[in-house]
């Protein structure tokens, strides 16, 4: 599930593309004084993604953006939903709007579908996996970013492998792993900025459509809970977000 508000601004400002930890910190402000105030400090999943602010360009007085956020837990997007409509204006980092309209959306996947990223992919090759994937890093990293010099093998395995551990903690069950991904279509290579601690860190991250044909109930399932929860890591802090291409 996933609510879609409908701003409008209030001054013009500058697109900041590293407002990623502001958009973060914009939903947590929402959430802080109910049950899900506990999401803000919570280590692992959390269950929630979101989209830029689009269309992504300098902002005029006056201008219409759109923000999505998307989760599996439809509590908390209902939740949003009330505590954005008890407000007139939204402030997120420099930026401020009116909040014009908020809807709930619930897109679906379906036997034959087209997924595309909204928000790019962060996927993380770790040490033991290697050898596995014919990864030569220049140092003795902990882990490295994927990147297109690496095999997609390694980013659609490690893909699958997140999906399906994030479903498994959700539902509090343990499914093993099965093949969804079977068709895709890389589109890019990204590197981001984004503030941790206030600090300064690069992430690399990709942009994909991925192709679907014949799934079964089990794969609908997995994938509509990645549309949902979002693809990848790093979700809560708005990377990974996914769109159903009509």
């Amino acid at each position: 599930m996933r609510i879609i508000v409908r701003l409008q601004s209030l001054a013009d400002s500058a697109y900041d593309m590293k407002y990623y930890h502001k958009l973060q910190g914009f939903v947590y402000s929402l959430l802080k004084d109910g049950p899900y105030h506990v999401l803000h400090d919570k280590k692992g999943y959390r269950f929630l993604c979101f989209s830029n602010m689009f269309p992504p360009e300098n902002i005029k007085k006056d201008d219409v953006r759109n923000l999505i956020v998307s989760s599996p837990d439809s509590v908390l997007i209902k939740l949003l939903k009330e505590k954005l409509l008890e407000k007139e204006n939204a402030c997120i980092g420099e930026m401020s709007f009116k909040i014009e309209e908020v809807s709930i959306l619930e897109p679906k996947t379906q036997k034959n579908c087209k997924l595309i990223t909204g928000t790019p992919i962060i996927i993380r090759i770790p040490k033991r996996n290697y050898e596995k994937y014919g990864v030569k890093p220049p140092k003795d990293y902990d882990y490295v970013f994927w990147r297109k010099n690496y095999s997609f093998e390694a980013f659609i395995r490690q893909l699958e492998s997140n999906l399906f551990k994030k479903y498994n903690e959700y539902h509090k069950i343990e499914i093993k792993e099965f093949r969804i991904f079977e068709q895709f279509l890389f589109k890019k290579q990204v590197c981001n900025h984004i503030i941790i601690n206030g600090k300064e860190e690069k992430v690399f991250g990709s942009i994909w459509e991925f192709i679907f044909s014949y799934l079964d109930n089990e794969q609908i399932k997995i994938l509509q809970f990645g549309l949902d929860c979002g693809f990848g890591e790093m979700n809560s802090m708005g990377f990974g977000f996914m769109n159903v291409k009509r």
